[in-house]
């Protein structure tokens, strides 16, 4: 069975930083793109950023030059990295993959979410 794990959320003042990352585990075939994505109550949930296997990212605007995605494709790894966060980050945070369980078709997969809480 195949899971996706996040961690590394919390309570970080205005400016701060914090680092999530995200690893699937299971029956793993391979694993297409990677992401993260945020939701605040009331609100859809938005892409934040994304990578392909090859590494190549994408940015929601309002993130972009303050926080980098990177992953390990060898650990099923995905992480991000927030610098200069500001309290409208403050959200849940959902890790993503386009992954391929053995045996199996390509499937979308979510965490359970971590909550990132940036005090003003």
């Amino acid at each position: 069975q195949v899971q996706l794990v996040e961690s590394g959320g919390g309570l970080v003042q205005s400016g701060g930083s914090l680092r999530l990352s995200c690893v699937a585990s299971g029956s793993i075939f391979s694993i297409d793109d990677m992401g993260w994505y945020r939701q605040t109550p009331g609100k859809q949930r938005e892409l934040v950023a994304a990578i392909t296997s090859g590494g190549s990212p994408k940015y929601a605007d309002s993130v972009r030059g303050r926080f980098t995605i990177s992953r390990d494709n060898a650990k099923n790894t995905v992480y991000l990295q927030m610098n200069s966060l500001k309290p409208e980050d403050t959200a849940v945070y959902y890790c993503n993959a386009d992954l391929i369980p053995h045996g199996l078709r390509s499937m979308h997969y979510w965490g359970q979410g971590t909550q990132v809480t940036v005090s003003s």
